[in-house]
C-alpha cells in the first residue's frame, strides 16, 4: 500500500509540475489551465427525482438555498439535515448559561423553513465534517429504506465528496446523486482572482490529492 501511495503522489507531482511549467511557459494558455484546476474540483453529473435532499452542514447558506431551489422543482419533498453537536468550550458555556446553542444545522432548518420547505429531517451525528458525515449517512439511508438520494455540497467540495460516497455508499442499496450547490463563493472559472478563491483552490486541491492518494480506487 506504501508503494501505490508513493506511485500516486509521484504521478501528481509530475502533473502539477507540467502543469506549472505550462503556465509559465505559454501564457496565452494559462487561463484555460486555470480554469481545469477549478473545475477539477468540482463535479458535474445529472440529478433526477429523489426520495430526500441531504444537505452538507460545510455547504452553509448556498447548500440551504440550492436544496431549497430542488424541492421547489420537484427532485424531492423532504430535506435532511445533519445534526451538529457542541464542540467548542464556548458552544458548552453558552449552553451552561442557559442560552440556546446556535449551531448551523439549527440556522439551516430555520432557512430552510424560510424558503418554504416544511419537511425536514435530521441525521444524528457526533462528527461534523466530510469524515463524520460519511461515516453515518450509510447506516442511516438504510434505516429510512431509500433507494435513491440528493446530496448537495459547496461547490469546492463535490469531487472530493463524490469520491467519497462512492467508496462509504459501497455495498449499500442507496443511490446517491452529488449536486454541487451553485451559490457557492467558489468560481472554478474565475478563482485565481481573489485572495480567498486561491485558498480555496490550494487547500482543497491538497485534500483531494490526499484522497485520491489514500483511496485511489475510489472513482
Amino acid at each position: 500500500m506504501s508503494y501505490r501511495r508513493a506511485k500516486w503522489a509521484s504521478i501528481l507531482a509530475v502533473v502539477v509540475t507540467l502543469a506549472a511549467a505550462a503556465i509559465v511557459a505559454v501564457p496565452s494558455v494559462r487561463q484555460s489551465v486555470l480554469r481545469a484546476a477549478g473545475w477539477a474540483l468540482v463535479v458535474n453529473e445529472p440529478i433526477a427525482p429523489a426520495d430526500v435532499i441531504v444537505l452538507s452542514l460545510t455547504s452553509g447558506g448556498a447548500g440551504v438555498l440550492e436544496a431549497a431551489d430542488l424541492v421547489k422543482d420537484g427532485i424531492a419533498t423532504g430535506v435532511a439535515v445533519f445534526t451538529d453537536p457542541p464542540s467548542g468550550d464556548d458552544d458548552y458555556e453558552f449552553i451552561r448559561r442557559g442560552l440556546p446553542d446556535e449551531d448551523r444545522s439549527t440556522r439551516q432548518i430555520r432557512q430552510l423553513t424560510w424558503l418554504g420547505v416544511t419537511d425536514v429531517m435530521q441525521i444524528p451525528g457526533n462528527e461534523a465534517g466530510t469524515t463524520g458525515e460519511g461515516q453515518v449517512l450509510p447506516a442511516w439511508c438504510d434505516q429510512q429504506h431509500f433507494r435513491s438520494i440528493v446530496f448537495v455540497v459547496a461547490r469546492d467540495h463535490s469531487r472530493r465528496w463524490r469520491r467519497v460516497l462512492n467508496r462509504v455508499m459501497k455495498g449499500h442499496p442507496t443511490r446517491v446523486m452529488v449536486q454541487p450547490a451553485r451559490y457557492s463563493p467558489f468560481d472554478p472559472d474565475r478563482w485565481w482572482e481573489t485572495r480567498e478563491g486561491v485558498r480555496t483552490e490550494i487547500v482543497e486541491l491538497q485534500k483531494l490529492v490526499l484522497e485520491v492518494v489514500l483511496h485511489p480506487l475510489s472513482f
